[in-house]
């Protein structure tokens, strides 16, 4: 029996004499384990049934307090033996939903119970929880930190007059009940953005008002417009910027160039793909008859940081796009037009400020010494990867039409020699992945697809941009001024294991032990350059790895093999390399007027701290992950309209990713993904072997496993959610 010294005051307080909070929380603090209402009742010898009851709602509003958990039906702990921890939420169309955290390798279980405080996309307190029957944790939900304020997109609809919005995200599984009264007439079937309404406590009605009217009928423009929205990405500009961006127009640069080294007479040119729509570096190279630096190479880059100047609207701005987003029909640049695509960008035949990275190269393309400085250069053309390749293939045609650039392209050509001889942008890991190009027509949806092919062109300017980079984070580390490093972090042992149990199935070894470097997986690599199924073995490299960030602290980039790393090459379309640019600018100023004589002598006059740089890498890494998602989405509703069209049709593909509700396959005619759900294989129960990535028959034995060749039929197309389903027609395993 446990004595309770508050019982007293308790009985004098209320009706039925049950233990005191002090009491009970006494006895769960002593009892480590989970404790079930009967044996609180039995240890606080409870036996009235009143007073089983009064218990029972003690409980209650202990929980409601936080000085309990109840854990599953009427099993209680405290606080204390629970551990606590943040996370987002994550839903699901079943209604129950998952914890994601980032100090938890796997995400913990939300009941549909607990998810009637929250939704997807907030951050929550939670205890994590014993595991279940089907051994995962679970979380249980304490505090609502930060709720979802994104916008969603939905469909508008009417029943008895109520209006309500069913969310296009499936992982919203709820209604959305329209409160305001509406000044326009919305037809049925619209799509719509919604602003939820903050609601505390459960089976509550979700409730929220309409923002915008987006359209019915979807196209490419309305999935952009959708894209934009869900995932709240500026795309309008404030009058602040625009007053902003009237004074820039009228700023004199006549001063400024007389400041700078004048490079007009060098032969630059911008080389880029055809559509491309700002030009922030260009190139220049001649040989050199020194016996250890063979090559001079100049990489221009565009000076924005001469118009945007820190803490105006326009830089602000610009950090809050963090990067521009490229979609099929549509540029949100991170700079407004006028900056990016007219001042800053590098047309041909008009004079621009740049940053000169000067490098000296030896007969092997490696970067000897290097140089940085303000100056002022004149494109002599704007090319094309594609011409640029053809003339170093030898077409007379463009040789013709270009006579007074062909000397110098060919510089360019016999420096890409060198550099694909002594594989200079190689030194890391070289995937060759095949990406897919999406040819649109006139009304912006795709006409075909093929593959997107690299030429020495696009090599020779990755080179070109990664000695830069190199050199730049070289220059910028003999200050020890705080900077944004472009960080690649080794992957994690848990993911090598992985890795290691699927190349065990194929017949293949990483070597490396527990940390594999760069070059163990660039040797895998060169192993399997000829295996047929290179490509799946490259995409499960490719996911062992981690995620690039943008971090003051220096841990180097693992995809490259370097020991630091920053961005340096495109300050019109990236927020790191603009700032990397002002701490340049900065450090090449101070060098003028001798105030750096030693590393000390910088800290009264940082540009930016440790602190702030931690908060802008964290800001551009969740940017620029935000614009691959939204660019994602886009090509999804793209690809998916394109498959409606195949309904039915019989293609052949591969097995690109399996889980445990079914697997994926590569069409591979058109470089999409469909999935062929476990339910449709009715031959067998099949199991999933989450190391291994197989689905095994339980009673036939048979495997679906990553790299299988199958025939598949396009079943549906579920153009809302994006999902392509196919059914398996043949198997060749």
């Amino acid at each position: 029996m446990v004595v309770d010294s508050y019982q007293k005051k308790e009985e004098r307080k209320h009706k039925n004499s049950i233990p005191s909070r002090e009491a009970i929380i006494f006895l769960l603090q002593k009892y480590k384990n989970l404790m079930s209402q009967k044996k609180i009742e039995k240890k606080l010898c409870i036996n009235n049934q009143n007073n089983k009851k009064a218990l029972h709602h003690r409980l209650k509003l202990m929980e409601q307090d936080g000085q309990v958990i109840h854990v599953k039906k009427r099993f209680y702990t405290v606080p204390q033996h629970c551990k606590v921890i943040q996370g987002t939420v994550i839903g699901h169309r079943d209604g129950y939903g998952f914890l994601r955290t980032d100090i938890l390798k796997d995400d913990l279980f939300l009941s549909s119970d607990q998810m009637k405080y929250c939704i997807h996309g907030d951050i929550i307190l939670a205890y994590i929880m014993l595991s279940d029957k089907k051994k995962r944790n679970s979380a249980k939900f304490l505090k609502l930190l930060k709720p979802n304020n994104l916008l969603i997109i939905g469909r508008y609809y009417i029943h008895k007059k109520i209006s309500f919005v069913i969310p296009d995200d499936t992982r919203f599984n709820f209604k959305i009940f329209i409160i305001s009264d509406l000044k326009e007439k919305i037809s049925i079937g619209s799509i719509v953005s919604v602003k939820l309404l903050y609601q505390s406590g459960r089976n509550i009605k979700v409730q929220g008002y309409i923002t915008e009217v987006l359209g019915k009928k979807m196209s490419t423009n309305l999935a952009i417009d959708i894209a934009l929205r869900t995932h709240s990405i500026p795309f309008l500009w404030s009058q602040a910027v625009k007053s902003e961006l009237y004074e820039i127009n009228n700023k004199s640069v006549e001063y400024d160039i007389k400041n700078r080294i004048d490079l007009r007479h060098l032969h630059f040119i911008t080389i880029d793909d055809e559509d491309a729509h700002d030009f922030d570096d260009a190139v220049f190279c001649k040989k050199k008859n020194n016996t250890e630096e063979n090559w001079s190479l100049l990489v221009a880059i565009s000076d924005v940081s001469f118009y945007v100047k820190s803490n105006t609207a326009i830089d602000k701005e610009a950090l809050s796009r963090g990067t521009s987003i490229y979609f099929p029909s549509l540029v949100i640049p991170m700079l407004p037009e006028k900056i990016s695509t007219d001042l800053c960008s590098l047309n041909p035949q008009v004079d621009r400020l740049c940053v000169i990275c000067e490098m000296n190269l030896s007969d092997k393309g490696e970067l000897m010494s290097y140089k940085h400085y303000e100056a002022v250069i004149c494109s002599h053309g704007r090319f094309t990867y594609s011409e640029v390749s053809q003339l170093w293939n030898g077409d007379i045609f463009l040789k013709n039409k270009y006579q007074k650039s062909f000397k110098y392209i060919q510089n360019l050509f016999d420096l890409q020699k060198i550099f694909n001889k002594n594989k200079i942008s190689k030194k890391g890991i070289d995937f060759n992945n095949i990406e897919p190009k999406f040819i649109l027509d006139s009304n912006l949806r795709i006409k075909k697809i093929c593959e997107n092919i690299r030429n020495d062109a696009h090599k020779f300017i990755e080179s070109c941009m990664i000695l830069a980079n190199i050199a730049s984070s070289f220059f910028i580390k003999k200050y020890a001024h705080p900077v944004l490093f472009r960080n690649h972090a080794s992957p994690k042992k848990d993911n090598v294991v992985r890795l290691r149990l699927f190349l065990h199935e194929m017949g293949l070894t990483l070597l490396g032990g527990d940390i594999p470097q760069s070059s163990h997986y660039s040797n895998l690599l060169k192993t399997i350059s000829n295996h047929s199924q290179y490509d799946i073995i490259q995409t499960i490299l490719l996911r062992s790895m981690t995620q690039a960030i943008y971090s003051p602290d220096h841990c180097g980039h693992f995809g490259l093999d370097l020991s630091s790393y920053v961005h340096f090459t495109s300050p019109i379309r990236r927020y790191p390399d603009l700032i990397v640019h002002r701490i340049i600018k900065y450090l090449l100023l101070q060098n003028k007027k001798n105030i750096i004589h030693k590393k000390d002598n910088i800290s009264k006059n940082y540009l930016y701290t440790t602190h702030e740089m931690r908060e802008i890498g964290m800001h551009c890494s969740m940017a620029e992950r935000r614009a691959d998602i939204a660019n994602r989405d886009v090509f999804d509703w793209l690809k998916c309209e394109f498959m409606h069209q195949k309904i039915g049709c019989i293609l052949k593909g591969v097995i690109s990713n399996v889980t445990s509700f079914g697997f994926y396959v590569r069409l591979n005619k058109f470089f999409i993904d469909g999935l062929v759900h476990i339910t449709s294989l009715k031959d067998d129960y099949y199991y999933f072997d989450s190391l291994r990535l197989k689905l095994i028959g339980k009673a036939h034995k048979n495997i679906y496993r990553l790299g299988d060749v199958l025939q598949v039929q396009v079943v549906s197309v579920n153009l809302i959610e994006r999902k392509i389903e196919l059914s398996l027609y043949k198997s060749f395993s």
